[in-house]
């Protein structure tokens, strides 16, 4: 007790505190007093010790803040910030943020002391990056959240990423295939590579779905598929949102195309597309376009675009023959109608 004020005494990182609680010295005080500091040394001997948050007008908790901020590092912050997330973040999400922390965030800020990280630093090198707008904004995600817990542990008081401003996101524009450049690709393909590029163009599906599909969600009584699923980096997972999930009607073409899949297909895994060289389903989106689509774009003679855009020859085309643009958006997966207003505008009609 100090004067009329009750004061706790701890041991702390090898050195002995007193703190006052500014509290009178009273039988109901003594016993909170008594619950305080058996949470101080539970917090301590597990590790997790926040001196600030128990004391915030603490000069020591200034100088321990401080300490603090002068012996961790960027690079423990982000690798403890990867550890935390691992068991609630999908498999593919995570290998995005590993990669972002290994070959960008810690080669070029893992030495800084937390304390060191400059808001105007980050810009600058963003700003240095030859990458998409969309790319600079996912690897910021574990600088931000890194900083994010690091507020909240109490290592800093001041987190210089707030003041980090997001990359403008460039939306590349959509160039879709016209119906004598479609029938140029798919005169050079044959089989079930044919039958893939085919029903991609005729669903508007993603690369990932197509490749997830199974018999199970094939409706041909009702003219229909169901998508549930993608498949990511190698891994099958559900869609990436509720809107995801959906059912998407089938044209002529596109059931003829899994009638002609129903009668070469012989693997056994139930996907309706696979690997004509291993005979099962496709690994990914990369080896597709890789071995299947540069090489027809190549043989057509027609100038490439990426895959994607079997997905927005599909919207234009819909959109051009007048369908409702909500009805659109529902079957390519989109929440709402916006992001095709956006897109797609000057195909509405």
């Amino acid at each position: 007790m100090r004067g009329n004020s009750l004061q706790l005494s701890f041991s702390y990182q090898e050195e002995r505190f007193r703190e006052s609680l500014r509290m009178p010295d009273t039988k109901p005080n003594i016993k909170a007093a008594e619950l305080k500091l058996a949470a101080i040394q539970h917090d301590i001997a597990m590790g997790k010790f926040d001196y600030g948050r128990h004391f915030p007008r603490s000069k020591h908790a200034m100088r321990l803040s401080q300490s603090l901020q002068q012996s961790i590092t960027v690079d423990q912050i982000l690798n403890e910030w990867l550890k935390r997330v691992k068991d609630r973040t999908a498999y593919s999400t995570l290998r995005d943020y590993a990669s972002a922390v290994t070959f960008h965030l810690i080669p070029q800020f893992g030495t800084l002391k937390i304390g060191e990280l400059k808001a105007i630093k980050v810009e600058e090198w963003l700003s240095s990056l030859e990458i998409s707008g969309k790319r600079k904004r996912n690897i910021l995600i574990p600088l931000r959240q890194a900083y994010e817990d690091a507020i909240f542990d109490g290592l800093i008081e001041q987190n210089p990423m707030i003041r980090v401003r997001n990359p403008k996101h460039d939306r590349s524009e959509p160039s879709p295939f016209n119906q004598v450049e479609v029938d140029k690709i798919l005169s050079v393909l044959t089989g079930v590579e044919r039958n893939l590029i085919c029903f991609a163009f005729e669903t508007g599906l993603r690369t990932s779905e197509l490749i997830a599909l199974m018999w199970d969600d094939v409706d041909l009584d009702n003219r229909q598929i169901h998508i549930r699923r993608a498949c990511v980096r190698g891994r099958i997972k559900d869609t990436k949102s509720s809107s995801g999930w959906r059912s998407v009607p089938l044209s002529s073409t596109a059931i003829e195309v899994l009638l002609s899949q129903q009668e070469q297909s012989s693997n056994e895994d139930c996907f309706v597309f696979y690997d004509p060289k291993y005979m099962k389903r496709w690994d990914s989106d990369q080896i597709i376009r890789k071995r299947v689509w540069k090489k027809a774009i190549k043989a057509s003679g027609v100038a490439y675009r990426n895959p994607y855009q079997t997905r927005h020859t599909y919207a234009s085309t819909l959109l051009s023959k007048g369908e409702n643009p909500l009805k659109v958006a529902y079957q390519m997966g989109h929440k709402d109608w916006g992001m095709i207003r956006s897109v797609y505008g000057r195909w509405i009609r």
